[in-house]
């Protein structure tokens, strides 16, 4: 990624300004702004101590705030030494160019640095601080329980606790914010209810967890801001005082920085989590599509790299037993049958046993004391992955590869892992590896992960995607590892009996929400094994479904098949047509803003995904669930009063037109329980 710097500019100047295309940071006596063609976000300097006094967006909405407290607090020292850079990063088919305005400086012992990014066009301020020096106030949240605090019975006694670390601030004027927090948990091997949402009206000083808050004016409805917080689940972040966000009526704070006082050092920086503003203008639909618009500048969605349909044999439990050349040469024939775009071999490939082998137990402590470890097992692979990568080509499939970083010591050798990944894609040209066995207990050992995926990335030309598991342990969550690759959401299994269709659904319709669908990894199952594992009279069991439907459940996510295709039916591979009709859509789909339509799924609802390609047109995906009824009206994100055209893309569709009612409600139909049918739509008028 190349970097135009632009000129640096001390407190001494009294007016200044920098410009990259559209985006801007100007310095005006003390008045700083820093924006671009869609929003403007207008902070006092005050000699670093930056406080915001206004957003804006390029409609004329304003958000006026009360800039008498700083954005950023973690000590009490007064800031001193101020300057400002500003720096033009070119895309690197990663990240779109983005514009970074960094303000320095001094508050005591502390080093103080705040990256300002913005994205061209884009209505949102990201902000990466980092900290050198001293910290000697711990950072972490007051949350004393409003049930220990007096009655009110005068000003004084409404005076509570400050929180001592501030991340980002917006102080409005108005006593009817209403609010939305919302909470995500990820550790799905345990979690099958993956986000919260809780509403309030802000009051007094309150506590709310999650990695979003959006507020919206009670009085002049139809505009809001967004507070992203780009750090892991609340229940695995690091430092952790129980709180992420505060409200005070119309105050509005983000806390908690991951850091502990012996964090930080004189010697180098060290990243708190970063924090998102995104104002918006409209309801529900135009606050999330704006939250969406940031989110798709994280990672760039390349169509030769992020989009695949991968299949991974691991969901039928055979564990390594069963991974060795010929196994997964006849497997890459099946699979290309199916549709498959990409073939991973999980945990069994290389030399070391890890402590999941079902051949013999291993274990991951001090992996580089057998130096071994992750070669190709030379039983198994006797060529080493040579012609099952060359296969795999032939055949048009990616081979990807498991791999479990060496987690002791806080990743302490993650310099070694770095090489052998990048020697994989020397050797082969594998580029998707999944990371497994994560354990983020520290901020060095965060520190050293996102080095060791830095240097992979660098080292291939950011070729590389990171398939991030977030079944257990603590690991990114949904929004802090993004720029990396994708997210293995869950592993669900039939011989447990914990895989159930409108399960897998509803946690993907439910994240859709708030986590772009196209980054997540999403399975489905060889409906045929394990049948007797389920209650004959289970109306959800995976049997009753068809193969088909199975795969059209996982379309709005990365489709994964959890299976050995040696165990398929050959009546399975019907589904290859459907496999391949998607795959010439998929990208188009995936590039725009999915959101969920319909009902909860819940095993005998109408549900689905909207995917808003631009303010006219997009793609519909509609499932009738297990219900009686062939018709159902559903609430959609088309604009009220439109006249809309479908046109079949995939499933049981037919060219359709319709009006679209109140509150954006549309007729559906489907002729069969559990089915399902794609559209493009475009608004005729």
């Amino acid at each position: 990624m190349s970097r135009f710097i632009l000129p640096a500019i001390f407190l001494a100047a009294s007016s200044w300004a920098a410009n990259a295309g559209e985006c801007y940071a100007t310095l005006d006596g003390d008045t700083l702004r820093i924006g671009n063609s869609a929003m403007e976000r207008v902070m006092l300097w005050r000699d670093g101590a930056l406080a915001t006094a206004r957003v804006s967006l390029a409609d004329g909405t304003v958000f006026v705030a009360d800039p008498s407290a700083p954005d950023f607090v973690v000590n009490r020292s007064t800031p001193s030494g101020a300057r400002i850079d500003t720096i033009v990063m070119a895309s690197d088919g990663v990240m779109p160019e983005h514009f970074i305005a960094t303000v320095s400086y001094q508050a005591g012992p502390l080093e103080v640095r705040r990256e300002y990014r913005l994205v061209p066009g884009v209505a949102a301020i990201g902000c990466d601080t980092y900290l050198r020096g001293t910290l000697a106030d711990s950072p972490r949240p007051v949350d004393d329980n409003a049930a220990d605090r007096s009655n009110i019975e005068s000003a004084e006694a409404m005076k509570v606790k400050p929180v001592t670390s501030v991340l980002d601030r917006m102080r409005l004027s108005g006593a009817h914010w209403h609010g939305r927090a919302v909470e995500f948990w990820d550790v799905t091997d345990w979690n099958n209810n993956l986000l919260q949402e809780r509403g309030f009206i802000s009051y007094r000083r309150t506590p709310h967890r999650g990695n979003i808050l959006i507020i919206n004016d009670g009085v002049e409805q139809g505009r809001g801001i967004i507070f992203l917080k780009e750090a892991p689940s609340s229940s695995s972040q690091l430092a952790y005082g129980n709180a992420d966000f505060f409200s005070d009526f119309g105050d509005f704070t983000v806390t908690g920085t991951g850091l502990t006082a012996a964090d930080v050092t004189p010697d180098k920086w060290t990243q708190t989590y970063s924090t998102v503003m995104i104002p918006f203008k409209g309801g529900e639909t135009d606050a999330l599509v704006a939250l969406r618009n940031y989110q798709k500048t994280r990672r760039i969605l390349d169509p030769n790299r992020d989009e695949m349909v991968m299949m991974n044999t691991w969901g039928d439990r055979s564990q390594d037993a069963k991974v060795n050349e010929a196994f997964c040469l006849a497997e890459l024939e099946r699979a290309a049958r199916l549709g498959i775009t990409h073939f991973q071999i999980d945990d069994g490939w290389q030399y070391g046993k890890s402590p999941n082998s079902a051949v013999a137990k291993g274990s991951f402590k001090d992996i580089w004391r057998n130096v071994g470890y992750w070669k190709p097992d030379s039983v198994k692979y006797p060529r080493g992955l040579r012609p099952v990568v060359d296969r795999g080509h032939e055949l048009g499939i990616e081979v990807g590869l498991w791999f479990n970083p060496s987690v002791q010591d806080d990743f302490a050798d993650w310099e070694k892992d770095a090489e052998i990944l990048t020697g994989l894609y020397r050797d082969y040209g594998i580029r998707m590896f999944k990371i497994d066995g994560l354990a983020i207990t520290s901020k060095i050992g965060e520190e050293r992960l996102r080095a060791l995926f830095d240097r992979v990335m660098e080292q291939t030309g950011n070729q590389v995607v990171f398939n991030l598991d977030a079944t257990a342990g603590r690991r990114g969550g949904y929004h802090m590892l993004n720029r990396y690759g994708n997210i293995f959401l869950e592993n669900r299994y039939t011989d447990w009996g914990n895989y159930y269709p409108y399960h897998t659904l509803r946690n993907l319709w439910m994240l859709s929400k708030y986590v772009p669908a196209e980054c997540l990894q999403v399975e489905f199952l060889n409906k045929w094994r394990n049948a007797d594992k389920y209650p004959v009279d289970d109306p959800f069991s995976p049997s009753r479904y068809s193969f088909d439907y199975l795969f059209a459940i996982a379309m709005a996510g990365q489709p994964l098949a959890w299976m050995e295709a040696a165990n398929l039916p050959e009546e399975a591979f019907a589904t290859g047509d459907l496999v391949k009709k998607y795959r010439a859509v998929q990208h188009d789909f995936h590039s725009g803003a999915i959101l969920p339509i319909g009902d909860e799924p819940s095993g005998r609802s109408f549900t689905g995904f909207q995917s808003i390609t631009s303010p006219e047109e997009g793609f519909m995906l509609i499932y009738r669930e297990d219900t009686i009824d062939a018709d159902a009206v559903i609430d959609t994100r088309l604009p009220v009063g439109a006249l809309v055209e479908f046109t079949p893309v995939l499933g049981d569709a037919a060219k359709m037109q319709c009006k679209v009612a109140d509150s954006g409600r549309m007729h559906v139909s489907l002729s069969q329980p559990n089915s399902f049918a794609m559209y493009r739509y475009r608004i005729v008028k």
